[in-house]
C-alpha cells in the first residue's frame, strides 16, 4: 500500500508564519521532540518519500513507530493551526468564547460568565451565527437557574425560551435553503443547462418550492442571499439571462449591505459576482466585465479572502471568465497571452483545485487556440478534457467536447480519422439517449453532416453547398430553445457561416461584433 501523503500535504500548505508559530509553540513543551525532526525532514521534500524518511532516521528509535509519530505530528499541527487562527473568523472566536463560558461556569464565576455570554451573543447576532446563538442561550438558561437559586428573579425565562425558539427557527430556515441549493447545484454540475421538458421539470420543482417562490420566506439575510442565489441558478439552467442577472445582483446587494456576510461566507459572494461576469460576456458588455474582474482580483488582500481556498476560487473564477470573454470578443491573441498565467495558477493550486475547474480551463484554452487558428494546440488541450472524463461531472462539457473534437479534426484535414471518430461519437450519444431517455436533435444533425463534409472536403463547390444545407437544418433545430443551449459551448453557427463565407473563424466573429456594435 502506498504511504499516505496527508501529513506531507498539510505541511506543504503551511505559510511561513504558521510554521514559525508551530515551532515556537513546540519550544514550550518539555522533553525530546522527535516530531520536530520529522516535521523538518518532510518539509524539505519536494515530493513525499517515506522510504527516504525511514533511511534518514534508521538509527532513531521513533522511526519504528512511524505511523503513530506521523499521526501525532498531524494532530499537533492542527492544534497549532487552531490556536494560530483562533481570532481569524467569527466561528473560531465564538468557539473560544463558549469554551471560556464553560470554564467560568465550572468555577462558579457566574457574573463573569454572564458578561461573556452577552458579548458573544452580540457578535453571533451581528453575523447571524444561529447555531452558536442556540448554544449561548442554553448557557443563559443554566445561569438563570443559578440566579433563581440565589433569589434573583429579575430575568424572565419565557422571554429566553421565546428567543431560543426564534433562533432555532432561523437556523432551520437556513438549513432548508441549503438543502434546496444543494439540489439545484447538483443538477447544474451534472447536466448544465436544461435541454428537455424532463430536465426543466426538475428545475421547476425547485424554483416553485414555497421557500423559493413565496414572499418573505427568508428569515435572515443569510437565508435571503441563498434564496436569490437559488433563483439565479434556476434561471441559468433555463437560460433566462435577464432573470439570472437580476437575482444574482440581489445576492451581491445583500452581501455588500452586510459586509460581515462577505467576510463570513466569501465564496458565495464570489460565485454571485462570477455569474454577473457570465452575464456581461453573454451581453457583450466588456467594459463592465473587466471592471468587475478588477474589483474581484482586488479582494484577495481583504479580510476573509486571504485563505488558500478563497485565493484559489478567485483564480479559477476570474481566469476562466476572462478566457471566455476573449472568445466572445474574438480577441484570441489576448486569450493565448494569459495561458501561461493560467498554467502557473494550476500548478500553484495543483493538489487542491477541483476536477471541474481544471476541465473548464482545458476546454476554454482549447477554444482560444481554435479561434486563433492553432488547431494542433487546440486538439492538445481538448484531448486533456476527453481523456480525463469523470462519469458524474459536467457531462454537458464532455458531451460538446466530442463535437468540438470533430470540428478540430475537420480543420486539420484528418478526414479518414473522422469517419472512425464520428462512429465512436454516435455510439456515445446513443448510450446517453438510452440513459437519459431523450433525443439529441442538434447532435444528431451535426453528426450526420460532419460525415458528408468529410466526404466532400476535396470538392469546394460541393463542400460549400453541404455547409449551406447544414446551416439551414441547424437554423431549424435552433428554433427550439432547448437546442440553442449548444451555442453556449461552441459557436457552431459562427463556424458554419465562416466556412460558407470562406473566411477564418476569428475574422467572422469580429465581423459579427462590428455588426452588433452598429
Amino acid at each position: 500500500m502506498k504511504p499516505s501523503g496527508e501529513l506531507f500535504k498539510l505541511i506543504r500548505s503551511l505559510s511561513k508564519s504558521e510554521k514559525r508559530f508551530f515551532k515556537l509553540s513546540s519550544t514550550l513543551q518539555a522533553g525530546e521532540k522527535n516530531y520536530l525532526k520529522l516535521f523538518d525532514a518532510i518539509e524539505r521534500q519536494k515530493e513525499y518519500n517515506e522510504d527516504e524518511i525511514k533511511d534518514q532516521f534508521k538509527s532513531e528509535r521513533f522511526i519504528k513507530h512511524l505511523p503513530s509519530e506521523k499521526n501525532h505530528l498531524y494532530k499537533l499541527i492542527l492544534k497549532s493551526l487552531r490556536a494560530y487562527h483562533a481570532d481569524s473568523s467569527v466561528s473560531s472566536m465564538l468557539k473560544e468564547d463558549i469554551k471560556s463560558i464553560e470554564i467560568l461556569y465550572e468555577k462558579a464565576l457566574y457574573y463573569e460568565c454572564s458578561k461573556l455570554i452577552r458579548k458573544a451573543k452580540k457578535l453571533a447576532y451581528s453575523h447571524e451565527k444561529f447555531y452558536y446563538l442556540s448554544e449561548l442561550i442554553s448557557w443563559e438558561k443554566r445561569l438563570l437557574e443559578e440566579e433563581y437559586l440565589s433569589g434573583r428573579f429579575d430575568k424572565n425565562l419565557d422571554d429566553l425560551i421565546h428567543e431560543e425558539q426564534e433562533v432555532i427557527e432561523k437556523l432551520r430556515n437556513v438549513a432548508e435553503y441549503q438543502i434546496l441549493y444543494s439540489k439545484i447545484n447538483y443538477v447544474f454540475r451534472m447536466r448544465g443547462y436544461a435541454r428537455n421538458d424532463q430536465e426543466k421539470e426538475i428545475v421547476e420543482e425547485i424554483s416553485s418550492h414555497p421557500l423559493i417562490k413565496g414572499k418573505n420566506t427568508a428569515l435572515s439575510q443569510r437565508a435571503a442571499a441563498t434564496c436569490y442565489y437559488i433563483q439565479g441558478l434556476c434561471a441559468v439552467t433555463k437560460h433566462e439571462l435577464e432573470t439570472s442577472f437580476a437575482k444574482f445582483s440581489r445576492v451581491v446587494d445583500i452581501f455588500e449591505r452586510n459586509p460581515s456576510l462577505i467576510q463570513d461566507i466569501p465564496k458565495q459572494y464570489l460565485k454571485s459576482l462570477n455569474n454577473l461576469l457570465y452575464y456581461y460576456t453573454d451581453t457583450r458588455q466588456f467594459e463592465a466585465f473587466f471592471e468587475l474582474i478588477q474589483k474581484m482580483r482586488s479582494l484577495q488582500d481583504r479580510p476573509g479572502f486571504t485563505s488558500t481556498d478563497i485565493k484559489m476560487k478567485l483564480f479559477t473564477t476570474t481566469y476562466n471568465s476572462e478566457l471566455l470573454a476573449y472568445d466572445r470578443m474574438g480577441d484570441y491573441e489576448r486569450g493565448i497571452a494569459i495561458v501561461q498565467e493560467v498554467m502557473e495558477g494550476l500548478e500553484r493550486f495543483s493538489d487542491k483545485i477541483t476536477k471541474e475547474e481544471v476541465i473548464l480551463f482545458y476546454y476554454n484554452i482549447a477554444y482560444i487556440y481554435f479561434g486563433a487558428g492553432e488547431f494542433r494546440q487546440s486538439l492538445h488541450w481538448l484531448n486533456r478534457v476527453l481523456n480525463d472524463n469523470e462519469p458524474n461531472l459536467r457531462q454537458d462539457v464532455y458531451s460538446f467536447a466530442r463535437l468540438f473534437n470533430l470540428i478540430i479534426h475537420f480543420e486539420l484535414g484528418n478526414y479518414d480519422l473522422l469517419d472512425y471518430i464520428v462512429k465512436s461519437t454516435s455510439r456515445f450519444y446513443l448510450k446517453r439517449k438510452r440513459e437519459y431517455d431523450r433525443e439529441y436533435r442538434f447532435e444528431t444533425v451535426f453528426l450526420k453532416y460532419i460525415k458528408k463534409l468529410a466526404k466532400s472536403a476535396d470538392k469546394k463547390d460541393k463542400l460549400r453547398s453541404t455547409f449551406v444545407e447544414l446551416k439551414d437544418e441547424i437554423d431549424r433545430v435552433m428554433q427550439d430553445n432547448y437546442e440553442r443551449v449548444a451555442l453556449e459551448y461552441f459557436d457552431f453557427s459562427a463556424w458554419i457561416e465562416s466556412k460558407i463565407a470562406d473566411v477564418p473563424f476569428a475574422e467572422y466573429k469580429n465581423q459579427q461584433l462590428l455588426e452588433l456594435a452598429k
